[in-house]
């Protein structure tokens, strides 16, 4: 099987690691991939929002699956291209994409499907923001409506930082959604779906903020772990149940299946799980986390949600112990970065490249805000932390920045649900 997996970043990385790994894959081909993919893969340039290059590009490279990892060309409709071109492509049409694409418009559907999320108002407004964020409160949750990568969500009390990330997002042209605030640890888990059919993997939990104790803004992500030592296994079959399942019956009642990796975002509060949001892929870093410890092979499953065939998968099986990952920033992220550095050490060990690229000379040099991060795994998730945490130490970026802490609330009990 010849897979042309489209993006450039961590997650991107570790798919294609996941895919050498089965044997079914024959050919793998990263587009525009990275300085890490070109290692096991062979890397072409493309324009990932364009659906007419992707389609070339397949073709030409005879693929036989293409994987979407980012949300951009999947909100843009690159999948509906690539099917219409008769294609198996793992990633939603547009129109189920919009799970994503549009928090206004997840918040209808899980309102149809009767799924838990967080009171919420839309304002396209300034005229009425001062009037929306008198009804939320204490703490306010302030979302870009459109794709902000992980980085247009806002939770404050201060309400002056609330509103003016409300009017920065109006001020872009982007309607804001308040939402109430869900207490709670926050759970990332990712399933395949496959109109009705939905198989869960691990769950993980992933760190937003940018510095140790959850402090500072949100970023991407600078780490996470699976599996969840503190999350009872019924917890995980009730999200399917009652979260996951119904949304994606809901989405094939709208007529518009979901086909790909449904990223549910949960928090654990004491009424049970909630939804914070949607995504419409593979999150990073959860990815780099979750797909250490899966022992099935990758490309099959893949193939078979791509073709329709996912109910007839056999069940994933998983190994033991824990994994951990985590990101080594560039100096200034999540503001604008500092890029073109050596960095030392890029290709050691469970590295897993996202923001890099070559140098003149062939050396690998810092081309992104989040530059690569780093897996460890072993029999438990202390295990698993040490081992990350001493192959970051074997790199060196100037200026760069990681959060110490990442599993460690975790380890030392200190989340329950």
């Amino acid at each position: 099987m010849r897979v042309l997996v489209i993006g450039s970043g961590g997650r991107e990385h570790a798919l294609l690691l996941g895919l050498a790994a089965d044997p079914s894959v024959t050919d793998l081909f990263a587009a525009p991939g990275n300085a890490g993919t070109e290692g096991i893969a062979t890397n072409r340039s493309v324009d990932v929002a364009s659906a007419d290059a992707v389609v070339a590009l397949a073709k030409e490279l005879a693929a036989d699956l293409v994987v979407i990892g980012p949300e951009v060309p999947l909100v843009l409709g690159v999948a509906d291209a690539l099917r219409a071109a008769g294609i198996a492509v793992f990633g939603p049409n547009k129109a189920a994409a919009q799970i994503e694409g549009s928090k206004a418009f997840a918040k209808d559907v899980m309102a149809a499907a009767g799924v838990r999320t967080a009171h919420a108002e839309v304002v396209d407004s300034p005229a009425d923001l001062d009037a929306a964020l008198d009804r939320f409160g204490p703490t306010w949750v302030v979302k870009d409506d459109g794709l902000a990568a992980g980085k247009g969500v806002v939770v404050t009390t201060d309400r002056a930082k609330a509103r003016d990330h409300a009017v920065e997002c109006l001020e872009s042209g982007h309607p804001v959604l308040l939402e109430s605030f869900l207490d709670g640890p926050e759970v990332s888990l990712f399933c395949l779906v496959d109109g009705q059919t939905v198989v869960p993997l691990i769950p993980a939990q992933d760190h937003k903020r940018v510095g140790n104790g959850d402090t500072g803004p949100n970023t991407g992500g600078m780490g996470a772990y699976t599996p969840l030592p503190w999350l009872p296994d019924e917890t995980v079959t009730q999200i399917v149940d009652e979260i996951v399942k119904p949304v994606a019956a809901e989405l094939v009642s709208r007529g518009t299946p979901f086909n790909g990796l449904l990223y549910a975002g949960l928090a654990i509060g004491a009424d049970g799980p909630a939804v914070v949001e949607f995504n419409a892929r593979f999150g990073d870093p959860e990815t780099q986390a979750v797909l250490a410890l899966l022992r099935s092979p990758l490309g099959q499953a893949l193939h078979a949600t791509a073709t329709g065939t996912l109910a007839e998968l056999p069940p994933l099986q998983w190994d033991d112990g824990a994994a951990v990952v985590v990101v080594l920033a560039a100096e200034n992220y999540p503001g604008t970065p500092r890029i073109g550095d050596v960095v030392v050490g890029a290709d050691g060990e469970g590295v897993r490249h996202a923001g890099t690229a070559r140098d003149a000379d062939g050396k690998t040099v810092s081309a992104g805000g989040r530059v690569l991060a780093v897996v460890g795994t072993g029999a438990d998730l202390a295990a698993a932390r040490e081992q990350a945490y001493a192959r970051l130490a074997e790199i060196k970026l100037p200026g760069s920045h990681f959060r110490n802490d990442i599993g460690l609330a975790a380890l030392e009990g200190r989340i329950s649900v």
